[in-house]
């Protein structure tokens, strides 16, 4: 049974003619008789669930809205984009290309993702007035992670974990930012870094990557935590820069990597500040 019909209430954008939506039946806080917003076509929102598009929002292409998801206010999904599960698109949100929306995610705000990117879970991509956080690439966004301000995450770079990745932030390539880590201000986290735990990194002086190096011919992360300590990750490890020493020189003792991985400490010890953590935004 349909739930909605094309009305002749059109506008055209982009040369696309979108036809506003009228509830035929009533289902979750949709009434009978109801206008939505605007979709093309039919297959842009499935009949079936609670899944509805509302305001001046617009759905087209090969995009579709389906399951319980909401797109509202003046969001746009379209390309081959999917918005489902219980996720929400709304404010001046745009989810386009192959971009999934899914889940209880919510995308609002200015909020761009698009490309492959996937934001899912309990993620949220937002931002405040005059920001456009961006989700980009094959990038993906999940777990209880917040991407917001004028933050970038793209390439195949992933947030997760509650992190949160803020201000003019980037992160991109292979990175990974999760656990309760903080990316924000002007910070840059790239490369195979991997930036978790109660890591405070507010700018490049806070984090440095070293590699390939050591037995595995892997990389280091060091970055400045919100203690004002240095943490280390480096593979399965993530302790203070005192306990990688030492774990150091026990497992290398006499050896090259001994003396890399020691002279990568002391780079670390150079390089990163340890200064007033941040205080996260609101």
């Amino acid at each position: 049974m349909k739930k909605y019909e094309l009305t002749e209430n059109t506008i055209v954008y982009l040369g696309i003619t979108l036809y506003q939506i009228k509830a035929l039946v009533s289902f979750g806080t949709v009434k009978a008789g109801e206008l939505g917003g605007y979709i093309e076509k039919e297959e842009n929102l499935t009949h079936d669930g609670n899944a509805w598009v509302y305001d001046n929002a617009s759905v087209y292409g090969n995009a579709r809205v389906y399951g319980n998801a909401e797109v509202y206010d003046n969001a746009m999904v379209y390309g081959n984009a999917r918005v489902y599960g219980e996720a929400m698109v709304y404010g001046n949100a745009e989810v386009y290309g192959n971009a999934w929306v899914y889940g209880n995610a919510r995308v609002c705000g200015n909020a761009e993702v698009y490309d492959n990117a996937r934001v899912y879970d309990n993620a949220e991509v937002y931002d405040k007035v005059y920001d456009n956080a961006r989700v980009y690439g094959e990038a993906m966004v999940y777990d209880n992670a917040s991407v917001y301000g004028n933050a970038w995450v793209y390439d195949n770079a992933m947030v997760y974990g509650n992190a949160e990745v803020y201000g003019e932030a980037m992160v991109y390539d292979n990175a990974e930012v999760y656990d309760n880590a903080w990316v924000y201000g002007n910070a840059r986290v790239c490369g195979n870094a991997e930036v978790y735990g109660e890591a405070d990194v507010l700018k490049s002086t806070h984090l440095l990557q070293v590699g390939a190096i050591g037995s595995r011919n892997g990389f280091i992360t060091f970055f400045r935590t919100k203690n004002n300590s240095i943490q280390v990750s480096c593979g399965c490890f993530l302790g203070t820069i005192e306990e990688f020493a030492a774990a150091v020189t026990k497992k290398h003792s006499g050896t090259k990597h001994e003396k890399t991985y020691l002279a990568a400490i002391e780079l670390a010890k150079l390089q990163i500040e340890l200064d007033t953590p941040g205080i996260k935004e609101g």
